[in-house]
């Protein structure tokens, strides 16, 4: 192999390292040769004498790294080289370095902790932080540490991350770094069009580059929609430039063609996806346009789904991008943003750990008889919620128990190497004896462009199984491979001619929607979430769905990959799903709690009736559960007042809402509506206090204000002016001292014989000795029959006339 490479003046130090300690961190910029040099270089060591193990990110740069290790051992792939993928694999009992995808690699290790016959294990771009690599680098880090000690583990990054691996690789593991190729790289910034469509940027961009550079160039754009767009673009304006795409969808011919220089020495473009990011390097590239976007798979939570994510690259891809340039000479990298913009976006992307969907990950701690995720060496740990949500998932599923270990029916779905609900789907339909079938539908929802494009997964199915190339047929002996380990871990049914799709909805029974609208544009799903589909699209006329792929948030998500149910299927197949449950609702029109006998699957209603016996337990707790949040209406506001002024906690509005199943729901016994008595509840609510706080409310909140005449008023503790009480002016005559309540003055609202408002005040003496002989006048010309003396503080008090008055005094 040639010595030329940056990363063979470190690999004796790296060799001392591993015979010493057994592990090391191989810390080496893109292009320092680390993916194909260090493999090999193992091979000599008196330690090695198994297999080792590469693993790489993606499929398109495992197959490179072995064709390209092979090239320079002047050998095929498949001879010292090999590689392993899930399409494609190149290996033979001679294979002494065997490169797979970190996927296969966990599986791998699964089924054999021990590793048996390998000697080291090289997990390549670490630092892109997969969850496949994490889940890989952790269970390898326990099997050395528990089964094989001798195993040699090597982590290689292109980052700084170096010394944070090295920590969780253990005490003492040395971190070697390496220098890359020092080409200058010169960064061009277009700056942001955010009036263009992304095609049209890129597709002027490019051109830009073409006429500026020499070389071929090297296109980042987020997915595979906006290469096809940008592509025809540059053939319209190019038409004599091979412009390539480098995608995961590409045939294998295709990716080889994208990553060599053109056998006819002309210029191309390449359009790649984050694919072409790291690992790769592409012979004769010199340029690179960033269009500056990458495309993330997310799990949400709440919906259940994976979705994919357009935002910013971060600047270490942007760092990476650009760094395809400068691999092989001198290069320049245009990028579609401002500079002084760069420092904004995010330093890395986020690991997958704390993104992705951990149901696999979960299952496979548990077969690996791990049942709490936080306990292996992690640099992330994964986070609660999510695991949370995992498990349930299983556990739906089946494969777990309550205690999270592994079930037999867990066992079983961790043995293919699918998702959690692809394998479950795949088992299903091996029961049934339709294991191929259930295989092929599932494959589509993982590889995709298969079939060609279309939210119809049955019609995708169709053109696949009439497809001949490479790859199709790839597919369909990888189908073929699942049917048959399917069929030898459960026990196969007499084959029958059913739809794939049940086995599917067997699998992800939350993903079973009924259309809600006539023109099918609106789904509801059976765990509660609704969906929106294209109604142009051939499934909008389906009643029944079983939705293989969503994506948006958890509100509105449009439907990318679904099969046909027919209504016949869901009642005669999907029986075992369908539950007949008394439901208890509130009926806002009428105002009351009604009871209806519902036949369901999921948050679908397939038929409703009233129901003539329904549990009074579970009305009363839907009338209180309704109450509660209808408190402040309910209760009697004059009592909530009161208790509010003297500080009685029992009885606020928060308290009483945590106490009401105590003492709201005996008052709701046999009802159905909310129409309580005032009185009942005063009593009620008073039934909650102790003999102390009783006391101190009255104390504290008298009910009413007894006058000096004798008559009671109740007292306003609610309003802006409390606490406040409205009686007639002459009702206080002969009071000269102003009302308290506490240590608070009574607001005294005074009023006319005839109930009119007269004056508000807070200093009664203050009122008889100010404005009262101006009051006087008036009162005395409208109600002449009534005394209004001078100094009221010294008559008697009493309502009635001068004339009654007179009498009753002498």
């Amino acid at each position: 192999m040639s010595a030329s490479l940056p990363i063979h003046a470190v690999l004796p130090e790296l060799l001392r390292a591993l015979d010493a300690s057994g592990a090391a961190v191989l810390v080496a910029p893109p292009g320092a040769g680390k993916t194909t040099a260090v493999a090999p270089a193992l091979l000599g060591e008196e330690w090695c004498s198994g297999q080792v193990i590469l693993t790489s990110p993606r499929r398109v740069a495992a197959r490179a790294a072995a064709e390209r290790m092979a090239e320079l051992l002047g050998e095929k792939p498949g001879e010292t080289i090999g590689y392993l993928t899930r399409l494609d694999s190149k290996t033979s009992a001679k294979t002494r370095v065997l490169v797979m995808t970190e996927a296969i690699f966990v599986n791998r290790i699964l089924e054999d902790p021990e590793l048996a016959g390998v000697s080291a294990v090289l997990f390549d771009e670490a630092h892109e932080r997969h969850l496949d690599s994490d889940l890989g680098l952790a269970l390898a880090l326990e099997s050395r540490s528990v089964l094989r000690e001798d195993l040699r583990v090597v982590v290689m990054s292109a980052t700084i991350d170096g010394a944070r691996f090295a920590r969780l690789m253990g005490e003492g593991t040395p971190v070697v770094e390496s220098e890359g190729r020092a080409y200058p790289l010169d960064i061009r910034w277009l700056g942001a069009r955010p009036d263009a469509r992304i095609e049209d940027a890129m597709a002027d961009a490019v051109t830009q580059a073409w006429r500026e550079q020499a070389g071929d160039i090297l296109a980042f754009l987020p997915g595979v929609g906006e290469i096809e767009r940008t592509r025809e673009r540059l053939e319209a304006r190019l038409p004599d430039v091979p412009v390539l795409p480098l995608h995961g969808q590409v045939e294998p011919a295709g990716q080889r063609t994208a990553i060599r220089r053109d056998p006819q020495e002309r210029r191309r473009i390449v359009l790649a996806t984050a694919i072409a990011e790291t690992s790769l390097t592409l012979d004769g590239v010199s340029v690179v346009v960033d269009c500056g976007l990458a495309r993330h798979a997310e799990f949400d939570k709440a919906a259940g789904t994976t979705h994919l994510v357009t935002r910013r690259a971060s600047q270490a891809a942007a760092a990476q991008r650009a760094g395809r340039a400068a691999r092989q000479g001198p290069g320049v990298a245009y990028r579609l943003w401002e500079e002084h913009g760069h420092a904004g976006r995010p330093e890395f992307d986020l690991p997958e750990i704390v993104t992705a969907d951990l149901a696999p990950l979960v299952l496979a701690l548990a077969k690996w008889g791990t049942a709490d995720p936080a306990s292996p060496m992690w640099l992330d740990a994964p986070p609660a919620p999510a695991v949370a949500a995992a498990r349930s998932q299983l556990e739906r599923l089946g494969a777990l128990g309550p205690d999270g270990r592994i079930t037999e029916r867990g066992e079983q779905i961790a043995a293919l190497p699918l998702d959690p609900a692809g394998a479950a789907a795949v088992l299903f339909g091996a029961e049934a004896g339709q294991a191929e079938q259930a295989a092929r539908l599932v494959l589509l929802l993982q590889e995709r462009g298969l079939g060609g494009r279309g939210e119809d997964l049955q019609q995708r199915l169709s053109r696949w199984n009439g497809e001949r190339g490479a790859r199709a047929e790839a597919s369909r002996k990888l189908a073929q491979r699942w049917a048959k380990a399917a069929e030898r871990l459960v026990p196969s049914g007499l084959a029958k001619s059913l739809n794939p799709a049940l086995y599917l909805a067997f699998a992800r029974p939350d993903f079973i929607a009924k259309r809600r609208d006539k023109s099918g544009e609106q789904w509801l799903s059976a765990g509660g979430r609704g969906l929106q589909l294209d109604p142009a699209s051939p499934l909008a006329r389906a009643e029944w769905l079983v939705i293989g792929d969503a994506q948006g948030q958890a509100k509105g998500a449009r439907i990318t990959a679904a099969a046909e149910l027919t209504a016949q299927e869901v009642e005669t197949h999907l029986q075992p799903l369908i539950e007949k449950r008394s439901v208890i609702h509130w009926n806002d029109e009428v105002k009351r709690v009604e009871a209806r006998l519902e036949r369901r699957l999921g948050a679908i209603t397939l038929a409703s009736g009233p129901d003539p016996d329904p549990d009074p337990a579970a009305l009363v707790d839907k009338l209180v559960e309704k109450a509660v949040d209808r408190l402040g209406e309910i209760l009697p506001a004059a009592l909530l007042a009161r208790a509010r002024f003297a500080g009685i906690e029992a009885l606020g509005i928060e308290a009483l809402r945590h106490s009401a199943a105590e003492w709201l729901a005996p008052l709701l016994a046999g009802r159905s509506d909310l129409d309580l008595a005032k009185g009942k509840l005063t009593d009620a609510l008073l039934g909650q206090l102790d003999w102390d706080s009783r006391q101190r409310l009255d104390r504290e909140a008298p009910r009413e204000f007894a006058s000096p005449a004798g008559t009671h008023h109740p007292i306003d503790y609610a309003g802006d002016d409390a606490p406040s009480v409205e009686v007639r002016v002459q009702a206080l005559f002969g009071l000269d001292s102003h009302p308290m309540i506490g240590h608070t003055p009574l607001l005294l609202k005074l009023t006319s014989p005839a109930g009119r408002p007269i004056q508000s005040t807070r200093d009664l003496p203050g009122f008889w000795r100010g404005s009262w002989a101006d009051v006087k006048k008036d009162m005395k010309g409208r109600y002449p029959k009534h005394r209004w003396p001078n100094e009221p503080w010294a008559e008697k008090p009493s309502l009635k006339t001068k004339n009654a008055f007179s009498r009753d005094d002498s």
